[in-house]
């Protein structure tokens, strides 16, 4: 297995455990400060690196989609949750719903971790 096939498995693994943590970190209490940190840090990228890249812009997923060029693969999705939908259902669910959910999720994820934390805080 060549170097770029194994950065294409960390990209995958990284990724998707990154989208895990952001989505769920929050119901483990001693990730907390943690989950809020990766949420907010996502809402910069999407929003702040988005103006200059594009909105909803991810590093993870513009050096994952460069590794996966350099490989040969095509990427079928500007979208990588798009992509994951894809790749592990095989259904090509239309990009705005899937784009709609993501959105949704993230907002929702960072109201519930931003109110944890503050309770947490608060109770300090």
């Amino acid at each position: 297995m060549a170097i770029l096939d194994i950065i294409n498995v960390l990209f995958f693994v990284f990724h998707t455990l990154l989208i895990l943590f952001n989505v769920f970190g929050c119901l483990v209490p001693s990730w907390r400060s943690a989950n809020l940190i990766t949420l907010l840090l996502t809402v910069f990228s999407w929003l702040v690196l988005g103006f200059w890249y594009g909105w909803g812009y991810c590093i993870c997923v513009d050096w994952h989609w460069h590794v996966r060029e350099l490989l040969g693969y095509q990427n079928p999705s500007p979208s990588y949750i798009h992509f994951l939908v894809l790749k592990i259902t095989g259904m090509d669910v239309p990009i705005h719903l899937v784009d709609a959910i993501t959105v949704i999720g993230l907002f929702l994820a960072l109201t519930i971790s931003g109110y944890l934390n503050f309770k947490k805080w608060e109770n300090r």
